[in-house]
């Protein structure tokens, strides 16, 4: 007999129910309780990493994936990009970038799961979301809701993927490595807003999926109301507070944000790793058994699919590896740490409840007993601004502020995650070629825009519905007829015009000239901009530029919203008082005469006569176009550009789309000083003030050929090309900076004797990138050292030995450790006083 929809759904959830206790252990496959993701019959604690495939390139993607596995992850987590896979209704592409099953596969090779997201709505900072724009065009859509044609599109392409991925004997249950799919995305806010239509549409989207049959559970992120048997699961800074709606559902966390997004003309957002560590712990404490990175690799936004608007190239994120695909520490070996702790504490974890218990007013244990006689604790320090002795089980323990002690034999603390280990590497650019770029210019054609244009219509057009978002420029053109006998002729006193657009960005240009630029900021896009006209007698043409940076990729309805020069327009200061150009005869061109001649390619420069020589960058000047030919840099030291020097606009490499450049600037006011110890937000840790935002732009090196290279660049503002500059990202230094065992800060064990006695002690460890070595120590102190990473300097108390201690373990070895002791460093320099080895290496 058929079962209906909801019948179904029940035996769905009866069967993952069931399926640990009632199969065998080989034929399990993926289920779930209300402890963990049981995998062919084994409950796991699962360390995750977000990485996604479009914000790398191929030849990155086995050493990105090996570094998460080094870090201690078993799990990669991506979304899956719609508007990547099929930018045109019918037309797919699964090639280069977007090989979405190479990526797969090569998680598969590493030995690792793998958690397909595939939404297929993403947010991610993603142009739109991660929809095609096309989608806004098919008749009757509503994007998210209880729509029929977004839900036929929408299942259509989940079928896509579905069928893709079994074709390929991806999902566990085939023996692939996909152990868990995301339907939908953070829909939680949404679902409200559309009330009983978002509440249907959850239901929809929920038996749509099931009913792919995968043979692996499905989650909804941030939706509390997730039907059964999808997992509803958390995303942000936090999730120790988070419940799962069903008390049968495990606990998961699947996005834990290393860090934040950044925006031109923002600050740099960071998260320290002592907060981020003590989060997940804090989760792992509450019985939680799954944490996702978000992100544990960011990447780049290629191209023009960096959404927000505003967002950067750059989606670095903070995050343990950075966007070259290096090791950020020690953000990434402090992680590592913690997963080896958590993972020694595993046994305990899956098998029993925690049971509480206060240690103080701000301090108390979580203790994970098992009936095979495992035993783990989590000792935890709330208080911000001080340390914390407790006793645990007759035994002292000393927790600094903010703070958790992972003991997985519930004696030995194994790791704190306020007590930072790891080494600290200090990254730097430098110049990759000492040879100057030789630079060609072409002018992008202003003047004669209304002899070219396609459109011609009385009032203003939407941007979007003109463009299909196939560029981000969109020309707005008119004429603007004065009087031989207008008053402002004969007394100098030039008339205003104001402009008001949804466009992210505005150039004016009168008579062919540049009159001025406006911009918009991320949470306020509209433009009201006021400036003089330099008009003269007889009839003036008046252009707009309107320029997007990314389309909205989050908000109810964002399909409505709309971009470009939307009005009014007004003249202001004429004789008539003011004349309104909203409603007049407008020209419209999509994009730049240099888009259309395909200038940004290998073969389009041919096209047009470049100037050359010096006259090529003698002038700063706007909307001109700039190529060069360069050599690749000896060596295999990731690459990026220098774009200081210039303005706003777009960069390609050999045809390859290297994305928007912008050097919009922080305002000073907005940094600060970071501390990690309290509850983490993005504006708590910024830096980067009066600099650009993004200064450096990832050059991948598949993308280059050993000799001519083709750069081309076009610049809306005007800026000197002839600072451009390939650099290599290099690690400079090595650091570490840790404490010594002290009464203050160590852990005690009582021995049989009844008196304490230390349990271990630290070492210094530091590692240079594979292939070089440690060829001097720049900075070594042991004692009470002053500053950071780069600016240590000595402090009142310093041992002598220090420097020669470090030399004799360290020199000429790719790594070393150093036990911090007194007989390691001579005598005591400074007694009852706590002390720390500070030390900065070079690698050669």
């Amino acid at each position: 007999m058929a079962l209906m929809g909801s019948s179904r759904l029940e035996l769905s959830l009866l069967l993952v129910l069931l399926g640990a206790s009632l199969l065998p252990e080989s034929q399990c496959g993926v289920t779930f309780d209300k402890k963990t993701i049981v995998i062919n019959g084994q409950r796991k604690i699962l360390i995750s990493g977000s990485i996604h495939y479009p914000r790398s390139t191929p030849d990155m993607w086995e050493g990105l994936v090996q570094k998460a596995r080094d870090g201690g992850l078993d799990v990669i987590q991506t979304y899956v990009f719609w508007n990547g896979h099929e930018p045109s209704p019918g037309n797919y592409n699964f090639e280069g970038r977007y090989d979405l099953v190479r990526f797969i596969k090569t998680v598969q090779k590493a030995g690792l799961y793998a958690h397909l997201r595939i939404g297929p709505y993403v947010c991610a900072e993603w142009n739109f979301g991660g929809f095609p724009v096309w989608l806004k065009f098919v008749p009757g859509i509503s994007f998210r809701t209880d729509n029929e044609p977004f839900k036929n599109a929408m299942r259509g392409f989940t079928q896509k993927i579905v069928r893709m991925m079994k074709n390929e004997s991806l999902f566990e249950s085939q023996g692939g490595p996909i152990i868990l799919s995301q339907i939908e995305n953070e829909y939680g806010p949404e679902s409200r807003a559309f009330g009983p239509a978002g509440r249907s549409y959850v239901n929809w989207a929920a038996k749509m999926a099931v009913e792919m049959d995968t043979g692996v559970p499905w989650v909804m992120c941030k939706e509390d109301d997730a039907p059964d048997p999808v997992i509803n699961t958390c995303n942000g800074f936090y999730c120790d507070d988070f419940a799962p709606n069903k008390p049968y559902k495990p606990s998961m966390w699947t996005e834990a944000w290393s860090g934040w997004f950044t925006e031109f003309g923002g600050t740099i957002h960071e998260r320290p790793v002592e907060d981020l560590a003590f989060s997940v712990a804090r989760f792992i404490l509450k019985g939680g058994s799954f944490v996702n990175y978000y992100m544990y690799h960011g990447g780049t936004n290629f191209g023009r699919t960096a959404g927000g608007p505003f967002i950067t190239t750059s989606y670095d994120y903070d995050a343990p590896i950075d966007e070259y695909g290096l090791v950020r520490e020690p953000k990434y070996g402090h992680l590592k740490e913690l997963h080896r702790a958590i993972k020694l504490c595993e046994k305990a974890l899956v098998s029993a409840d925690p049971t509480f218990t206060s240690l103080g007013r701000y301090q108390q244990a979580h203790v994970f007993s098992s009936q095979a006689g495992g035993c783990a604790a989590f000792l935890e320090n709330y208080k911000t601004d001080s340390y914390a002795r407790v006793i645990f089980n007759n035994m002292h323990y000393d927790l600094p502020p903010w703070s958790i002690g992972i003991l997985p034999d519930c004696k030995n603390v194994v790791f704190n995650t306020a007590k930072v280990a790891a080494q600290t590497s200090l990254m730097q650019m430098s110049t990759a070629n000492s040879e100057s770029l030789m630079w060609e210019r072409y002018d992008e054609e202003v003047a004669s825009l209304a002899e070219t244009s396609m459109i011609t219509t009385n009032g203003l057009l939407e941007q979007i519905n003109v463009t299909r978002d196939t560029t981000d420029y969109l020309w707005y053109i008119t004429s603007v007829d004065v009087n031989p006998n207008e008053g402002f002729l004969r007394d100098g006193q030039l008339p205003s015009l104001s402009v008001q657009s949804a466009g992210h960005a505005l150039h004016v240009f009168i008579n062919g000239q540049l009159s001025c630029s406006a911009f918009g900021k991320r949470e306020n896009r509209r433009i009201a901009y006021t400036g003089d006209a330099n008009l003269r007698a007889g009839t003036n043409k008046l252009a707009l530029l309107s320029v997007a940076v990314g389309l909205p990729n989050v908000g109810v309805h964002y399909e409505l919203w709309s971009t470009g020069v939307l009005g009014p327009v007004v003249l202001h200061g004429i004789d008539e008082g003011k004349r309104d150009l909203t409603w007049q005869k407008w020209s419209y061109q999509i994009g730049l005469k240099g888009e259309s001649m395909n200038l940004n390619s290998v073969e389009g420069t041919s096209s047009v006569e470049w100037m050359q020589g010096s006259l090529a960058v003698q002038t700063q000047q706007p909307m001109t176009w700039y190529k060069a030919y360069f050599d690749a840099p000896a060596g295999d030291e990731p690459l990026a550009l220098d774009m200081a020097s210039m303005g706003k606009g777009q960069i390609w490499i050999n045809g390859e789309h290297i994305g928007r450049y912008w050097t919009a600037q922080a305002p000073k006011e907005d940094c600060n000083e970071c501390n990690y110890a309290g509850t983490y937000r993005p504006s708590k840790c910024q830096s980067g003030c009066s600099q650009p935002t993004q200064r450096w732009y990832h050059v991948p090196s598949s993308w280059l050929q050993p000799t001519k290279n083709l750069m081309v660049v076009f610049e809306e503002l005007g800026g000197d090309a002839t600072k451009i500059a390939l650099v290599k990202r290099l690690v400079s230094s090595v650091c570490a900076d840790v404490s010594e065992s002290h009464p203050m800060i160590k852990n005690w064990h009582i021995g049989n004797d009844g008196k304490p006695e230390e349990v271990h002690r630290p070492k210094v460890h530091l590692h240079c990138p594979y292939g070089r070595t440690i060829s001097a120590i720049k900075f070594a102190s042991f004692g009470t050292p002053v500053g950071t990473c780069g600016s240590f300097e000595q402090g009142a108390c310093h041992t002598p030995k220090s420097y020669y201690t470090l030399e004799k373990r360290c020199m000429g070895q790719g790594r070393c450790a150093v036990t911090i002791t007194n007989d390691n460093f001579g005598q005591d320099p400074c007694p009852n006083v706590l002390k720390r080895l500070a030390v900065e290496a070079v690698c050669s």
